[in-house]
């Protein structure tokens, strides 16, 4: 629960968190907007929750700014069509299934079971198959670059990572970017098994991997980025 709530002048509510930390020196404030928004105040031992406020307050414009910027989160309902895995579906309620599945084209995304549960079996069918996609990418590329393990995830500012012990994450949400966009991504993370560093010899290795078009990838994700969180 909410300690308060920030009323921005479109009248959307925000839910603000206040957590009071030792050691701490000044207020810091960590608006987000991924996977929901909400402000996060942290405050010195000393500082009172209505000085947290006062703070928040003297930055509105700031805020302001953020949550203007920010996609809306969108609900998905039968009926709509949004784009999975490079291409566009039509989203189909039908209660009577137990199993979600596409029709025999692929242009509709069959969702069974109670309509309240539509939502998070869309999202559970979405992250099986971009696991899914995502294993082939990898199987594409020389098996030296294999990683030990692969993990997917919903994080809000990488949309993939490598550690040093092979296991490589990725964010679910690539399923809503274009396929080139995604394989970017991927190979990306793959180049990471030979250079963990961004040295013009790992870029050489990821254009090596993917082929012509890395920039245009990159370029497209640091641009429409944002949207690929708009939906779950």
């Amino acid at each position: 629960m909410s300690d308060c709530v920030f009323v921005l002048s479109s009248g959307e509510v925000i839910p603000v968190f206040i957590t009071t930390r030792r050691g701490l020196r000044n207020i810091t404030l960590r608006p987000k907007v991924m996977p929901r928004r909400e402000i996060h105040i942290s405050k010195p031992w000393l500082a009172s929750g209505a000085g947290a406020i006062k703070f928040l307050e003297s930055k509105r414009r700031w805020v302001e700014r953020i949550y203007a910027k920010a996609p809306q989160k969108e609900s998905v309902a039968p009926g709509m069509c949004i784009e999975i895995l490079g291409r566009c579906v039509e989203l189909v309620h039908n209660p009577d299934m137990r199993s979600n599945g596409y029709n025999r084209d692929g242009s509709r995304l069959i969702i069974g079971g109670g309509r309240d549960m539509f939502e998070r079996r869309v999202r559970d069918f979405i992250k099986s198959e971009f696991l899914r996609e995502l294993k082939e990418m990898v199987r594409s590329a020389p098996r030296e670059f294999w990683p030990v393990r692969i993990a997917i995830r919903d994080t809000a500012s990488r949309w993939g990572s490598c550690s040093s012990s092979g296991t490589m994450s990725f964010s679910w949400r690539l399923a809503f970017a274009p396929r080139d966009v995604m394989r970017y991504v991927v190979m990306h993370e793959l180049a990471h098994k030979k250079h963990m560093d961004h040295s013009p010899e790992f870029w050489a290795t990821v254009r090596e991997l993917y082929g012509f078009g890395v920039g245009r990838a990159k370029r497209w994700l640091v641009q429409n980025g944002a949207d690929l969180h708009k939906y779950l």
